[in-house]
């Protein structure tokens, strides 16, 4: 029987989870949609708390892929910004960890894709900047919104998605200057940067501005595993 490829996925500390008769528990906290979403697919979902960046090397060296997932802002000293009033306060914990994640990715050419937070991420980690605010690409609190967004031809992402495509959204902050070597790959309606992409002689890097856990996200998810083991079904 063909071994499916382990995909780490990173997630967070919750200090305030609640679950049965459990309550005020930390839990490491990760939506059901992105394992989900990597099982359907093909894959075996493995589940990345934060931890210290010293031992990033040992993560990647077991995993076939990684996806890094939505969450808080990324600190603006990451960047050499200082916070806007609008800035989430920072998870400096797991940005040390996740920038660990993403370096160690590139240099053992492990297929990455990053996930709203995620692509900024990535973005900030190869000297990229943020825009700290933008309007109209969320929604009410714990509600996503819907907007479209247009793939550039003759990338990765226009690959996984072709056509221009309504996708979940959940954010207030995008892509301001582009770190090293990284390709604009599709846009938003207002000129927003929604995903962004390395050339192919870097390796399988993706990241996406939107929620493919959410909705619309299987064809994206298993152009990924593809990357990760080319014949996989």
């Amino acid at each position: 029987m063909a071994l499916r490829p382990l995909i780490g996925i990173s997630t967070y500390w919750e200090a305030d989870a609640r679950w049965g008769a459990w309550r005020g528990r930390r839990a490491a906290l990760l939506p059901a949609g992105y394992p989900e979403l990597v099982q359907a697919a093909g894959g075996v979902a493995v589940i990345l708390p934060p931890d210290g960046p010293c031992h990033a090397p040992s993560a990647l060296a077991r995993l076939d892929g990684l996806i890094l997932s939505g969450g808080p802002d990324v600190e603006p000293a990451r960047y050499g910004a200082v916070p806007d009033p609008r800035t989430g306060p920072p998870a400096t914990h797991r940005d040390a960890w996740e920038l660990a994640l993403i370096h160690v990715a590139l240099a053992l050419r492990v297929p990455l894709l990053g996930i709203c937070r995620g692509m900024q991420l990535i973005n900030v980690a190869l000297g990229g900047t943020l825009l700290q605010h933008v309007e109209g690409h969320g929604s009410a609190p714990g509600v996503f919104g819907c907007h479209r967004v247009t793939p550039v031809p003759g990338t990765r992402c226009a690959e996984l998605m072709p056509a221009p495509t309504d996708v979940p959204t959940y954010h207030h902050q995008a892509v301001d200057r582009l770190g090293r070597r990284l390709l604009p790959s599709a846009y938003a309606a207002d000129g927003v940067v929604e995903a962004i992409e390395l050339p192919a002689d870097a390796g399988w890097v993706l990241g996406v501005q939107w929620h493919p856990e959410v909705a619309n996200g299987f064809q994206l998810i298993k152009g990924f595993l593809r990357a990760v083991i080319p014949t996989i079904s």
